[in-house]
């Protein structure tokens, strides 16, 4: 068997056997296969797709690839949730320990924020001394034990993908579908849980800048998931603006936090109760959506999530303290409000600018090795829809460095758009594949 026989037969538009996908990953992989005709491959694959059944072959081969997490002595249907990423995404913050705090078994592998995006890791980071540098053992025995862990990923794990990622950046060949999708599914297939969750963001601020795409990639994953023999469901979400109000780790921490305690602004609770539901109906501990909720609803008034959240986040190594008193968290030294220069109706928010924004205050990374200031921010005070008079504040800005903050704050007064007439609030919640 040889590569570019492969590589011909995919430009051609022909479908590529289990055999042959198995040869060219674990060849890759191995490094026996160059870069050079592995990305021929991909850019064949981006204009002819794949089949079905060549790309749950792909994702299987991705899988196979490292090291798997043995999830099986966890008592109970373990869940992931995974969201593709967006502004402001605080979802899995909450979702943690809400849902283990409702009896449901919670194994999350998270990796940390790239570009204008934010990292769950970076997040809990938030709690001095948290510690997600974990063996698969101490994972899964962490899963059992307080009903919810987080972990970075391993770095045995899926090592076709890191290749294979890294190759399609620099090639052109990001946005074939079949590619991002078994990238997503391989490494939650490696995690070990028996079921995910999948929140597929589209818009501005997120990897799919339509409904379309979106709902496309979700059912994608989906179809993947479940031919692998997991049980898996998607909720479609808005990020033509960010989630909530706050942008940055430790703000972004704060909001969270303020959810548990009953004190969530409505558009995150939406979300929150939306994908919590789909948590608890897929690991069956709920078996209507109106019983989740209610579930969902107790664990925060009776108070069992927030203090689920302190097992966490005690038993991880981090210090618990920031969680009733936010000082401990990470505090920036400059905040200043950024006032409008028109008034309007919010017509329309940039989201990909806000991130990078934030992302210049030191908030973000370009690359995986740049460090993050967790303290910095932007907490929004009018969203799309909402009525600004001149000189009234749009935002506050939370900055350590004045230089970077007129940046920041070019870029943010740039992202809004004005209007005469009120814009529609966006609605939230695009669709659920369940």
């Amino acid at each position: 068997m040889r590569m570019i026989d492969l590589i011909i037969k995919k430009r051609n538009g022909r479908e590529l056997s289990k055999e042959e996908i198995d040869f060219m990953v674990g060849g890759f992989t191995a490094g026996s296969i160059p870069d050079y005709q592995m990305s021929a491959m991909m850019m064949a694959i981006l204009l002819k797709g794949m089949t079905d059944e060549e790309t749950v072959n792909l994702t299987l081969a991705m899988t196979n690839s490292g090291e798997k997490v043995d999830l099986s002595k966890v008592s109970g249907i373990t869940v992931d949730k995974h969201s593709t990423g967006g502004v402001g995404d605080k979802a899995t913050l909450v979702l943690l320990p809400l849902t283990a705090s409702c009896g449901l078994k919670v194994a999350k592998m998270s990796g940390r924020g790239l570009g204008h995006t934010g990292g769950t890791t970076d997040k809990f980071e938030c709690f001095k001394g948290f510690n997600m540098a974990l063996s698969a053992g101490e994972f899964a025995e962490a899963v059992e034990l307080r009903g919810a862990c987080l972990a970075s990923a391993y770095g045995d794990v899926c090592p076709a993908d890191r290749k294979m990622y890294a190759l399609r950046d620099v090639t052109g060949t990001v946005e074939s579908l079949p590619l991002i999708a078994s990238s997503i599914v391989s490494k939650k297939l490696a995690g070990g849980a028996d079921a995910f969750v999948f929140e597929v963001m589209s818009g501005s601020g997120a990897f799919m800048k339509n409904d379309d795409e979106a709902t496309e990639l979700a059912r994608s994953m989906v179809k993947l998931g479940r031919m692998a023999g997991k049980k898996c469901s998607a909720v479609i979400t808005n990020m033509d603006q960010p989630l909530g109000a706050a942008v940055g780790n430790s703000l972004e921490m704060i909001e969270a936090l303020e959810t548990l305690k009953g004190r969530g602004n409505a558009e995150t609770n939406e979300l929150i109760y939306a994908l919590g539901e789909q948590m608890l109906l897929i690991g069956e501990i709920a078996s209507t959506k109106e019983e989740a909720h209610k579930k969902l609803k107790e664990a925060i008034d009776s108070g069992a999530a927030i203090e689920k959240l302190k097992e966490i986040v005690s038993g991880q190594g981090g210090d618990i303290r920031g969680i009733d008193d936010y000082s401990y968290l990470p505090t920036a030294s400059i905040t200043e409000k950024i006032e409008s220069d028109l008034s309007g109706y919010v017509a329309s928010i940039k989201c990909d600018d806000i991130g990078n924004a934030v992302r210049i205050l030191g908030g973000g990374r370009l690359v995986k090795e740049d460090e993050v200031d967790l303290s910095v921010g932007v907490v929004i005070h009018k969203k799309v829809g909402d009525r600004v008079e001149k000189g009234e504040s749009l935002a506050t800005i939370y900055a350590n460095s004045k230089e970077k903050l007129e940046e920041a704050k070019e870029i943010f007064l740039s992202s809004y758009s004005f209007s005469d007439n009120k814009t529609e609030h966006q609605k939230l919640l695009h669709g659920i594949i369940e």
